[in-house]
């Protein structure tokens, strides 16, 4: 039978442990009072902010992907203007049998492949140097008639214009083939010009279209394409059409079922989406009173949310939503996620006490075979 005094040394041994045990234990992160602890108001560097429905909506960010106005207010381009880099085919037919251009016995002469120069000029013999930029076909065929009548009888000229030059897009990424295509009446706009490279072979929930024109970048989600006939643009010569998968993540840590960095599975999502992607809360760990959302905030939306004018760009936010109260789970659905934000799914109480019992037990079994082994030495 143990001792008073090998009784008292179990107490103090099993108080310790008990110490240790409630501080000391390895857990997924803080809980919900150690990051309120830091808010502002507390004296520490994080702006705390309780999530309902009108803080939801101040939170929004207007990240909707668009093209800019030059874009979309761009009319169709006249396909058939000669550009520089175009080539031609021009045909000259002469009413004499030893013309100026026509081989003997023929009267007609053929100039293939007549290249539009960067200055937006060709060349064309007895004719000299001719303005092609900008001109129709017919309208080149003008202007080298004019220059021939000087020279030759009544010459006949025909122009035409091989597709696929100087008036052409070029489409990479995600496409069914990538190329070079040139501008014509059927695929004068975006939509057409995607099925003329073969289609977009990303999933369309998380596709994204990027044009690149003259300097500047427009992007849109591919779905904004079916559902928005206004960006269904006209292309222009130059323009530069990617096809990619959308690259914006977010971390998922905490008591849910999977903790990794996830893909945007389309191009809004809400807490719920983020929570559900991850397979939901944890429900043997949870706490869904205490979910958090941490970002770095845009100082006007910190604004709108806070009322405070003198938050500076890029201060640490923590969002907290209570999934308990009556309207939680709709305040979860109206609060969006953002790229790179952090939802934090905090550990209910109970969690830690089991993990403080579980150690408690292991250990007094350790210290009974101690206190077994110094009693029998006594």
């Amino acid at each position: 039978m143990a001792t008073i005094t090998t009784l008292a040394r179990r107490g103090v041994l099993l108080a310790a442990v008990m110490a240790l045990a409630a501080c000391g234990l390895p857990r997924a992160g803080p809980n919900g009072e150690e990051i309120v602890a830091g808010a502002k108001a507390e004296g520490g560097p994080i702006n705390v902010v309780l999530v309902d429905m009108a803080i939801a909506a101040a939170s929004r960010s207007d990240t909707a992907l668009r093209f800019p106005p030059s874009f979309i207010n761009a009319p169709v381009a006249a396909t058939d203007r000669i550009n520089p880099g175009d080539t031609l085919t021009i045909t000259i037919w002469e009413n004499v049998d030893n013309g100026l251009l026509a081989n003997a016995g023929q009267r007609a002469s053929v100039l293939q492949g007549v290249q539009v120069d960067q200055r937006g000029r060709i060349f064309v013999p007895f004719a000299g140097s001719l303005e092609a930029r900008g001109r129709t076909p017919d309208e080149l065929r003008r202007d080298i008639t004019a220059s021939l009548e000087e020279r030759t009888p009544d010459p006949q000229v025909e122009v035409r214009r091989i597709s696929g030059d100087g008036a052409s897009v070029s489409v990479i990424g995600g496409v069914g083939a990538q190329g070079v295509y040139p501008i014509l009446p059927s695929n004068a706009r975006l939509s057409s010009m995607l099925a003329t490279a073969g289609g977009v072979q990303i999933e369309a929930d998380v596709a994204q279209v990027a044009i690149r024109r003259r300097g500047e970048t427009g992007r849109i989600f591919l779905r904004d394409l079916f559902d928005n006939p206004a960006f269904d643009i006209a292309l222009r010569p130059g323009d530069q059409i990617i096809v990619e998968e959308d690259r914006r993540t977010y971390t998922a840590l905490g008591a849910t079922s999977a903790q990794a960095r996830v893909r945007f599975p389309q191009g809004r999502i809400s807490v719920v989406e983020a929570l559900a992607q991850v397979g939901g809360l944890n429900s043997n760990l949870s706490n869904p009173t205490g979910v958090f959302v941490l970002r770095r905030e845009h100082s006007d939306i910190a604004t709108r949310v806070t009322g405070q004018a003198d938050i500076a760009d890029g201060e640490p936010f923590a969002y907290i939503i209570d999934l308990t109260e009556p309207d939680g789970i709709f305040v979860a659905r109206e609060f969006e996620i953002r790229d790179d934000d952090t939802l934090y799914v905090t550990e209910a109480p109970f969690v830690a006490w089991s993990r403080v019992l579980n150690a408690v037990s292991q250990t007094l079994g350790f210290t009974n075979n101690v206190t077994a082994t110094v009693d029998r030495l006594n």
